[in-house]
């Protein structure tokens, strides 16, 4: 696998990092309000079902980073293309169920991510 791959993978992993720490820390502040698009008393009704969604981008960072330290090279490209492609589903389903950005803010990045581990 090419440097590419490498970085766009961790780039992936790293917005899921940043797309935890919105949702389970911050999710009632001005910031995680205005990436949502949600009202402080939105946010305030919903931080439980936000934690929630937050742990599971954490599990989807955690399986590429894990993909990508795995010492065995073959089956850490085979995690990462797992995640990978959990990450691009997660993303049609959010951008055809809640907000159609998510399609190019997560699954775009993803869908490069796949491509470059898989063809460079």
């Amino acid at each position: 696998m090419t440097w590419i791959g490498v970085l766009l993978t961790a780039l992936v992993a790293v917005e899921h990092v940043y797309i935890l720490v919105l949702e389970m820390f911050m999710w009632n502040t001005p910031r995680a309000r205005k990436t949502f698009g949600t009202t402080e008393t939105f946010a305030e009704n919903t931080k439980s079902l936000a934690a929630n969604q937050g742990l599971y981008n954490g599990f989807l960072a955690a399986g590429l980073i894990w993909g990508l330290i795995h010492p065995n090279v073959s089956f850490g490209y085979q995690i990462q293309l797992f995640f990978l492609g959990c990450v691009i589903v997660a993303a049609v389903y959010g951008g055809l169920s809640a907000k159609r950005s998510i399609l190019f803010t997560q699954g775009l990045p993803a869908l490069l991510a796949i491509l470059a581990v898989l063809f460079l």
